[in-house]
């Protein structure tokens, strides 16, 4: 029956109002009505081609990966063999050419250090395939060289990380909505809307932030040091142009020290002694108990305080260092003191990475787009409207209102969902006006058979509802695969095309079923109309 109970009718206007008032605050944002920018009301993100913004495209070299890697796997090795019992001595380290070789001090300890690094060329998520290949030569020289499904592995895992470190450091700098992607393997897209100082946030992304503390080297000679030449074991990093040493270098022990990443906090503040720019660090458990370690173990001796493979300084352990917290200074201005701690705190990039295409798009070109956007919809939307009232009449005037409602609620749903609207979006509005009409066009021309046919009013009415809802739901469940399939392996302005026709597909079948058969049932109940011209 057409009859809508009482209930029905609440909870159907009840809806469809409090999502159209959700779309409230976004139309009328254009107009000059601001509500703030702690203002709880939803409003839907625009993206980066109505809003305007930075536009980068940052790669990674696997080289970097595998070097990292390299060392990484030094470290371990170095440890696996010291803490094996009894030790295993060795010596003679190298990593030339892509692997790490080693040389045992007595050949009767090879089944032993084989056993110790089996574990470490597994990988570290402990899987079956292997990540590492081991060889022997000449009955005393382990190798070790990295397979390609490792190498795969690790560089997979080193931009998953990447993502997320850009990531939290876009969200530092106060940004709404940055699209944040993986293009290929080496590659990420990122996308910033509304920021209107492109240099800041590349100088924030392409800082790695990879902290460093090492011991300096005691027994380097310093024209050894100036000449670029480093004892065994050692390396040499250059001091940061900010840094009390400029121009010169230091040559610090390669093993042994603390890296970053188990770094929990990091703020700019002002040494209140000094008056100096600081910032101040706190490592998590496993990593104070390290520096405690480190600190205790070489009172009176230099370390290096190491920033993406530049010194930025190199004081000394006065004393032990308990509790995980650190101060790091070095001629900071209070700029550049809070962009190091937002570098810190969001984490240490796995790979570098460099800026390979940039683009700005203006303020300008946003409005303007969104004004050519809104024309379109307005007149497409105009026409239908004509269209269906001079061919519906009534009925048309109720198609209209559905349509009316079909954005509004449209928009709300966007807005609460904190959903970001696109150039695209808006063709996916244009669409959706669109799909909208299609379904009150099948309703009223099969409601016409109908009334052809020779059924009463009513029953006309409620036959055509019922046939046409079917050929109504196969159309919007095919489309709605679609959009969902261009959501799940879209990106960027094909993903923000597939929200709004996604969400348009739902608003338009429950605008032109539900409301529009509310309305038609309170028509007929009121009137009880003989004839409908339709």
């Amino acid at each position: 029956m057409l009859d809508t109970p009482l209930w029905k009718k609440i909870a159907l206007w009840g809806l469809t109002l409090a999502l159209a008032a959700a779309a409230l605050p976004s139309l009328l944002a254009p107009a000059g009505i601001d509500f703030g920018e702690d203002s709880s009301a939803p409003m839907v993100n625009l993206g980066l081609d109505l809003a305007g913004g930075s536009h980068l495209l940052l790669e990674a070299d696997e080289q970097d990966v595998a070097v990292q890697r390299l060392e990484n796997m030094e470290e371990a090795v170095e440890s696996a063999l010291r803490q094996a019992t009894p030790e295993i001595e060795f010596g003679d380290t190298s990593r030339a050419n892509g692997r790490l070789s080693f040389l045992l001090d007595s050949p009767a300890d090879i089944d032993r250090a084989r056993g110790v690094l089996e574990p470490l060329m597994m990988g570290d998520g402990g899987g079956l395939q292997r990540e590492w290949n081991l060889e022997v030569i000449d009955t005393q020289r382990m190798v070790l060289t990295p397979t390609d499904s490792g190498q795969a592995v690790a560089l997979n895992t080193a931009m998953e990380g990447a993502v997320e470190v850009v990531r939290r450091r876009i969200d530092l700098l106060g940004t709404r909505e940055p699209t944040i992607i993986r293009q290929g393997d080496t590659r990420i897209v990122v996308q910033v809307p509304g920021l209107q100082d492109p240099q800041a946030l590349k100088e924030q992304l392409g800082q790695t932030a990879q902290l460093e503390f090492k011991l300096v080297d005691q027994q380097a000679l310093p024209s050894n040091t100036e000449a670029g030449v480093a004892n065994p074991g050692s390396q040499i990093f250059p001091f940061a142009a900010s840094a009390d040493e400029a121009g010169g270098g230091i040559a610090v022990k390669r093993l042994g020290g603390i890296r970053g990443d188990s770094l929990i906090n990091a703020r700019a503040g002002v040494d209140q002694r000094t008056n100096e720019n600081i910032v101040s660090i706190q490592f998590d458990q496993q990593g104070g108990q390290r520096f405690a370690q480190l600190s205790t173990e070489n009172v009176g001796e230099r370390f290096a305080i190491i920033l993406d493979g530049e010194v930025i300084s190199a004081p000394v352990f006065n004393e032990p260092i308990l509790g995980g917290s650190a101060q790091i200074s070095g001629n900071f201005t209070a700029e550049s003191a809070n962009q190091l701690a937002i570098s810190l705190q969001s984490g240490a990039l796995p790979v570098p990475l460099t800026v390979i295409e940039e683009r700005t798009v203006s303020a300008e070109l946003g409005e303007q787009s969104i004004r050519s956007g809104l024309i379109a919809m307005m007149i497409g939307s105009i026409a239908v409207i004509v269209l269906m009232i001079a061919t519906y009449g009534r009925f048309g005037i109720y198609a209209t209102g559905a349509l009316v409602f079909n954005v509004l609620i449209l928009l709300g749903i966007m807005a609460i969902g904190n959903f970001t609207l696109t150039l695209p979006g808006i063709a996916g509005f244009v669409l959706t006006v669109g799909a909208a009409v299609d379904a009150n066009v099948l309703i009223n021309e099969r409601i016409r058979e109908e009334r052809k046919r020779g059924r009463k009013v009513v029953t006309a009415v409620e036959t055509g509802y019922k046939e046409a809802s079917r050929a109504i739901y196969d159309a919007n469940i095919t489309n709605f695969i679609a959009g969902a399939l261009l959501f799940w392996f879209g990106s960027g302005p094909i993903r923000g095309f597939a929200v709004v026709l996604v969400i348009g597909l739902v608003t338009s079948v429950f605008t032109a079923l539900a409301l529009t058969k509310m309305w038609v049932s309170g028509y007929l109940a009121a009137k009880r109309p003989k004839d409908l011209t339709i």
